[in-house]
């Protein structure tokens, strides 16, 4: 197609600043809500280009809008911000750990890459709609004690970026959602099939301290009741239903004090995953009913804390085959192939509940995603290839008077039906509680 080619043919031209956009931010990798640094570049970047860079009072984030002057849809080309821990790659920060071993870097120079090119080769012109492009903060689920923080002192409501920006309106006028994500693998482009979702539990057992050694009968001790509750996490995982793709790992966060003290508070952190709301909620009341059967075993107390993390991400079948169409037409049917439902996580779930959203990967690196091998491993189809992608979903969706967007917008089938039914679902996973509610020795 003539329009997409003049596109393209600016992508190649501009490979060298994409590269180097990439470059800059990977070189200085920040965590979620701290990516002050990028955010400022991705400003930077857009103001040069004469967009306007929404920027937000007290977060990191923001959101540029190209608007063709011809009313339709708006589709949202969104890069992620924030880098992801991992203290053994040789690139993490020092001091932080955090490392651009995520793909994250790449995801905002092709996001630039494309609004470069629509706005060079003056495509917009012959497109009818909006086109947004949404740096998100924070997608990566770390750094909790922070984000508590954040979400204490009333600067943030939810923990993670789309969540956090759904409840600030970014998204109140944008229709479609598309996004790239880097994979390994044997495919230039990888169609995903979906996600799981997440509750984020803390839990901390509460017993009492005496001496291990002469006294170990006056204490109680919090190390064995976690213990039990997690035996009992691991008993009843024969009840998670395999459709629903559940996954509970719990990590034991401390475990005592000294070696001759009986424990008197051990803390755990885990994640209740799925890939059905429902089933995400009704697995997690099963956890939370083994884990207070230990601090029952032992008679001590738990104190249980939910947070909302993720939800499941949902791919459209007609916004995917578009992407697969997108695919196919640049790097050829051989290198095009689809996934099952990844049993990981990510927060463009929330997007999904609401609209339609999609992540493709594009599969350029070696090694595996937050992991100390992880490296790019071919330039051309991260730069070159992710960022044609994404320009040919945005050319396919808003030409022809936007009819492809139109048609997957009507056809979409959303778990809730307004952001206003979403924020009810989420706000009832805060939750913190301790159990049980009396003491089962005396019963009082």
């Amino acid at each position: 197609m003539k329009i997409k080619q003049e596109a393209y043919d600016v992508i190649d031209s501009i490979k060298d600043y994409i590269e180097n956009i990439s470059e800059e931010i990977y070189k200085d990798p920040e965590a979620g809500f701290k990516e002050f640094n990028t955010n400022d570049l991705v400003k930077r970047e857009f103001e040069k280009m004469g967009l306007y860079y929404v920027t937000f009072d007290n977060i990191t984030g923001g959101k540029a809008t190209l608007d063709t002057g011809k009313e339709g849809p708006g589709i949202a080309v969104i890069g992620e911000l924030d880098g992801v821990i991992c203290t053994q790659h040789k690139d993490s920060n020092k001091e932080t750990g955090v490392v651009h071993a995520c793909g994250h870097n790449i995801m905002i120079a092709d996001m630039l890459g494309v609004a470069k090119a629509i706005i060079e080769s003056k495509v917009y012109n012959k497109l009818v709609g909006k086109i947004h492009f949404i740096a998100a903060p924070a997608e990566e689920y770390l750094d909790m004690d922070f984000r508590n923080e954040l979400i204490k002192k009333g600067i943030i409501k939810y923990p993670t970026g789309k969540a956090e920006l759904i409840h600030r309106g970014v998204f109140d006028d944008v229709d479609i959602c598309v996004m790239i994500h880097v994979l390994s693998g044997t495919h230039k482009v990888i169609l995903e099939s979906g996600s799981n979702g997440i509750i984020a539990k803390k839990i901390k057992y509460i017993g009492k301290s005496s001496h291990a050694a002469s006294a170990p009968e006056n204490g109680i001790n919090a190390l064995y009741a976690a213990n039990i509750g997690i035996m009992a996490i691991n008993s009843i995982r024969e009840t998670f239903k395999e459709q629903s793709a559940i996954r509970v790992h719990p990590v034991i966060t401390k475990g005592g004090d000294a070696v001759n003290v009986i424990p008197s508070e051990v803390t755990l952190e885990t994640f209740v995953r799925g890939n059905n709301v429902h089933e995400i909620v009704e697995t997690n009341f099963k956890v939370n009913r083994a884990l207070t059967g230990g601090a029952v075993a032992m008679g001590a107390k738990v104190e249980i804390e939910d947070t909302p993390g993720m939800l499941p991400l949902i791919v459209d079948e007609n916004l995917r085959n578009v992407a697969k169409k997108v695919g196919v037409e640049l790097v050829g049917e051989d290198e095009v192939t689809v996934i099952p439902p990844s049993k990981g996580s990510t927060d463009l779930g929330d997007v999904s509940s609401l609209i339609p959203a999609i992540e493709t990967c594009i599969g350029c690196i070696s090694g595996g995603l937050h992991s100390p091998d992880y490296e790019v491993s071919d330039k051309d189809t991260a730069y070159i290839t992710g960022t044609k992608f994404l320009t040919g979903m945005v050319i396919d969706l808003l030409n022809n008077d936007s009819e492809k967007a139109k048609t997957i917008i009507e056809g979409y089938k959303p778990v809730f039906n307004n952001k206003n039914e979403y924020f009810e679902y989420a706000d009832k996973l805060f939750s913190k509680n301790i159990y049980p509610k009396c003491d089962c020795m005396t019963d009082k």
